[in-house]
């Protein structure tokens, strides 16, 4: 069984005991999240669809860990102009692991 889910305005395929990264969520490690949006449910050739979100299904996750992504240079020149920038930034991010798919009604 399967699932399409929607966090943090991108969407994900998992299943059952999938460890996924997702953008920063609330709790802190051994904490249960219960994700609402789910665009899809399947089970082998049975496949739902929501319009957007189907009701009633959810998908229940344990936080692993809170980490932070690499980190990405963000540098900015005019040539010519003597005018160079340069910025780093790292991404707050949640590892999930699925623990439960629920197909709902």
């Amino acid at each position: 069984m399967f699932a399409v889910i929607r966090t943090g305005g991108r969407q994900y395929r998992v299943a059952k005991d999938d460890v996924i990264t997702v953008g920063r969520l609330a709790g802190e490690a051994g904490d249960t999240v219960t994700i609402a949006d789910v665009l899809a449910v399947g089970d082998g050739s049975d496949v739902r669809f929501g319009t957007p979100t189907l009701d009633g299904a959810s998908v229940t996750a344990e936080v692993v860990d809170q980490t932070r992504g690499p980190k990405i240079i963000v540098f900015k020149k005019k040539r010519r102009k003597n005018y160079r920038r340069k910025k780093g930034h790292r991404q707050d991010l949640t590892q999930l692991k699925i623990t439960g798919i629920a197909a709902g009604a």
